[in-house]
């Protein structure tokens, strides 16, 4: 409960920042179950393991990955740039504010997306992924939306990699 009311003023923060009604925001999740223990899991989504992971794995959408706190990537003809602005062990969190290409192409005037590495039990996690983001008033007719389906691969790809992993 507290993660959800952190995630929630980060998100009403940001979006104060950049003066989006906090009604204007939508929001997607998606969730999935790992046999891994938290810790093992978040070593792999803190750092840029996971985007190194996921270019290997997933190549016809991500094409090229970068940095640590700035991650770029290209697919197809299209690109994409994010700031984490937040990444916390303790919590295993880390939130990234789009900064061009994704949605922000299509209409929308903000994109959030944030990663929650959530314990279920001692040998059990769950990779929670959220996009929150709002759309122009000029393309609310046309409701663009970004995709989490890339977060949901990309979550798959972990899962697999993850549990297939020798941990001795």
């Amino acid at each position: 409960m507290l993660k959800q009311i952190s995630f929630v003023f980060f998100v009403l923060l940001i979006g104060c920042y950049i003066r989006v009604n906090c009604e204007e925001l939508k929001h997607l999740t998606n969730e999935v179950e790992v046999n891994v223990p938290a810790n093992l899991t978040w070593e792999l989504y803190r750092h840029l393991g996971i985007s190194k992971l996921a270019a290997q794995q997933l190549k016809h959408v991500i094409t090229d990955s970068s940095f640590e706190r700035l991650f770029q990537y290209e697919s197809g003809n299209s690109s994409y740039t994010e700031i984490f602005n937040v990444i916390d062990d303790q919590k295993r969190v880390k939130v990234a504010q789009t900064l061009e290409g994704g949605c922000l192409e299509i209409g929308c005037s903000i994109q959030l997306v944030r990663f929650d590495i959530i314990e279920k039990s001692p040998s059990k996690s769950i990779i929670k992924s959220y996009i929150s983001y709002a759309v122009k008033k000029e393309f609310q007719a046309k409701d663009p939306r970004p995709n989490i389906q890339c977060l949901a691969a990309v979550a798959q790809v972990a899962k697999y990699y993850l549990e297939r992993a020798n941990w001795a």
